[in-house]
C-alpha cells in the first residue's frame, strides 16, 4: 500500500477549513472603497478571466516608448506586453493601474491613466 506523510495532507486540510473570502487579500489602507467596483470589473484581455482584486492592482508611473508602454514597477521600468492593456478602459483613479499575479508577479492587465 502507498503511504503518503500527513505533511501533504496538512496545507490541503488547512485550506479547506477556510471560507474563500478569508484566503483574499486585503485591500491596500489607501484604497477608496468607490472603486471596489471598478477594479472587480478589470477582465484579461483575450480571456475575460479577472484581473483579481483591488488588492493585485497598484498605481504605477508609467511612459510611452515606441515598443508601447513602460511601467516603473519598484525600481525599475518594465515593458506592458501589449495583450494585457486594456484600451478605452474609463480610468477613475487618475492613475495608471497594473494588477499583477500576487504569487508570480505575472501582469495580467495594465489600464493607462487615460487615452486620448
Amino acid at each position: 500500500m502507498l503511504r503518503r506523510p500527513a505533511a501533504v495532507f496538512f496545507p490541503l486540510a488547512f485550506l479547506i477549513s477556510f471560507p474563500a473570502d478569508n484566503l483574499k487579500a486585503a485591500a491596500p489602507e489607501q484604497a477608496n472603497p468607490e472603486l471596489h467596483g471598478w477594479f472587480e470589473s478589470l477582465k484579461q484581455p483575450g480571456s475575460g478571466i479577472s484581473c483579481c482584486s483591488i488588492a493585485d492592482c497598484l498605481p504605477v508611473d508609467y511612459k510611452m516608448e515606441t515598443g508601447g508602454y513602460e511601467a516603473l514597477i519598484e525600481t525599475r521600468w518594465v515593458r506592458i506586453p501589449g495583450d494585457k492593456v486594456l484600451h478605452g478602459k474609463p480610468n477613475p483613479t487618475g492613475r495608471a493601474i497594473l494588477c499583477r499575479s500576487p504569487i508570480s508577479g505575472t501582469i495580467l492587465c495594465f489600464v493607462p491613466a487615460g487615452e486620448t
